[in-house]
């Protein structure tokens, strides 16, 4: 799940618990915000993670001294 998806699930959850005042058959949508919510806070959490765990700053950056002739 990427950042962006994860902060639109935030969103929609949101939009759901907090605006929407009305249920659909038995269906509590303020329930189905908050878990769209919390489902949305997890994938942001774990997409921080896997950004920050991925990107190495430690090492050498790479040079190509290659020379190119083009004619």
């Amino acid at each position: 799940m990427a950042i962006g998806t994860s902060i639109f699930l935030i969103a929609a959850g949101a939009i759901l618990r907090f605006a929407v005042q009305d249920s659909i058959n038995d269906i509590d949508l303020s329930v189905v915000g908050l878990i769209l919510m919390i489902v949305g806070g997890i994938g942001l959490l774990i997409g921080i993670w896997m950004t920050t765990r991925y990107t190495d700053r430690t090492g050498p950056a790479v040079r190509d001294d290659r020379y190119v002739d083009r004619y």
